[in-house]
């Protein structure tokens, strides 16, 4: 689709904005922001909902929004002055008031791979898997006996990424062939032919060891995600484990953060299975119906263009079990149905697959088997030790079977390795449940308290600190979260909260019912 306005053209599928037919330069999230805006010119856009598109729901500063509308007012030869094109709605958002018509483009469907990512085609026609190569460390200052650090590094992560079944990773003989002070990320894309290059510098001054990682689209040579790390040279070696760690957790949510972005501004009909497919995990990642029910036809689409895609039937195994663990719909029973055959099927596709191992767990969840399902969330973990998700359903596993402290342990680790994770609200709530387990009511409401407030928790989580408050005694914050609760559902009651949490221990089971049925549950 292009948006046409007085001598402008907002072009989604070339990604382009041009005025008079020349392009405007403009970095992504401004273009993003322009588009989000014409495409819904009819109304106000909140803060809020930018925030979600733009940003993914991250939180940002009100100055990191309020840049981007000043950079595409100026793009536009608008100010916040005259507000020509965007127009503030003061303490509320954003509208788009410029007379503009929306026209087809051919240029999308003629030229898909320009769009981005998501639209590559592999040439043995694999789905548009992403690729990568990780290229030698650049070594800074005077490392004696450290200098093996560079290569040491980049060496294990490509172990790691290797371990991913979704990434194509470059061997290390041809990548590491790219040595220099300045490497240039188009030409290494187009000689490796690859969508992402990792690279980093280990700087050392003196008993300070420094590690810069970087990703970066091979496209358009832009950053995605980059991430610096400090030790000392004396225990470089011991937390070298846990900066790898790091980067592979920090990559398993940016790169497909990433693909979802440049796929989202294509038409549905130009989407290959691999677009579709990471459009519904961010979805999904939102934890409410509505885009639940949106996950759920991304997920299909990809099946239905591509039947053999293991991760897709594992993200629609995913989407029926939030059904049925969020009791989204009546028949909860069709939805486990649902979730096990699409579980077991991405199991059957790739039984490697660490993310089809953390369903099938997740779907013993709903068929309140938690022991059952412990298996397999163990073996996710032995596929890939830094798959933070898995650790974290395993500790949600242990802290309703009772084992606090293996609960809480694994709650831990989890955020460790994935601080940024859209089930860190999930994360925090184990950490509540892990305390609440072990008797400790007034962290277990801290932790309640943190887990209810952040990005994605959804109404059970809620529940979890109006027990956590009145078991701990303070009546006053469990009658706000009882609030909070009924005001987005006012149907919820104790017993569909124990059949998403089926406590196994009697006692916090009884504890939390007593603090539940106070206010009314």
């Amino acid at each position: 689709m292009i948006y046409q306005f007085d001598d402008f053209e907002l072009d989604a599928g070339k990604v382009e904005l041009r005025k008079a037919g020349v392009s405007v330069g403009v970095e992504p999230q401004v273009f993003a922001l322009l588009l989000l805006l014409a495409e819904n010119r009819d109304r106000m856009v909140s803060k809020d909902e930018i925030i979600e598109k733009i940003w993914d729901g991250r939180i940002v500063s009100e100055s990191a929004l309020t840049s981007r509308v000043k950079f595409a007012r100026q793009a536009l030869g608008d100010d916040g002055k005259t507000q020509k094109y965007i127009r503030t709605v003061h303490g509320q958002g954003f509208r788009f008031v410029a007379e503009a018509k929306a026209v087809g483009g051919a240029q999308v469907l003629a030229s898909p791979a320009a769009v981005g990512p998501a639209a590559t085609p592999a040439a043995d026609g694999a789905a548009a898997k992403p690729s990568i190569a990780v290229l030698p460390f650049r070594l800074v200052g005077i490392a004696g006996a450290y200098s093996a650090i560079a290569d040491a590094l980049p060496h294990e992560l490509i172990s790691e990424l290797s371990r991913l079944r979704w990434l194509f990773v470059i061997a290390r003989g041809s990548s590491f062939r790219f040595r220099g002070i300045d490497p240039d990320i188009l030409e290494i894309g187009k000689a490796l032919s690859v969508r992402y290059c990792l690279s980093g510098i280990v700087e050392i001054a003196g008993e300070r060891i420094t590690v810069t990682a970087e990703l970066s689209d091979t496209r358009d040579g832009g950053v995605v995600w980059g991430e610096r790390y400090e030790a000392t040279v004396d225990d470089i070696y011991d937390i070298r484990r846990q900066i790898v760690s790091s980067i592979i957790s920090s990559l398993e949510i940016q790169i497909p953060l990433h693909e979802a972005r440049a796929a989202r501004i294509m038409p549905v009909e130009n989407l290959d299975a691999w677009a579709a497919y990471n459009i519904g995990l961010q979805h999904l990642h939102r934890f409410n119906q509505q885009d639940n029910e949106a996950a759920t036809a991304m997920f299909e689409r990809a099946i239905a263009l591509d039947p053999d895609f293991a991760r897709a039937h594992a993200g629609l195994s995913s989407t029926h079990f939030q059904n049925a663990f969020l009791g989204y719909n009546d028949d909860r029973k069709a939805d486990r149905i649902v979730a096990r055959n699409h579980g077991e099927r991405s199991i059957e596709l790739d039984p490697l697959d660490p993310f089809a191992n953390f369903v099938m767990g997740r779907v013993h969840w709903v068929e309140n088997d938690i022991a059952g399902g412990v298996g397999w969330l163990d073996r996710a973990i032995s596929i890939s030790p830094n798959y933070a998700q898995g650790v974290y359903a395993r500790s949600w596993a242990d802290a309703v079977c009772g084992r606090g402290i293996e609960g809480a342990k694994n709650a831990d680790l989890a955020l460790n390795l994935s601080p940024l994770d859209p089930f860190r609200y999930a994360m925090i709530g184990v950490r509540a449940f892990a305390y609440l387990v072990q008797g400790d009511d007034a962290q277990g409401a801290y932790w309640a308290d943190e887990a209810a407030r952040t990005p994605g928790a959804h109404v059970l989580i809620a529940m979890i600190a109006v027990a956590a408050h009145e078991m701990n005694g303070d009546k006053e914050k469990a009658s706000a979260w009882a609030k909070n609760v009924r005001n987005r559902n006012p149907g919820v009651t104790r017993e569909d909260f124990f059949k998403s949490f089926p406590f196994e221990d009697k006692k916090t089971r009884e504890r939390l019912s007593t603090a539940l049925g106070a206010h009314g549950f």
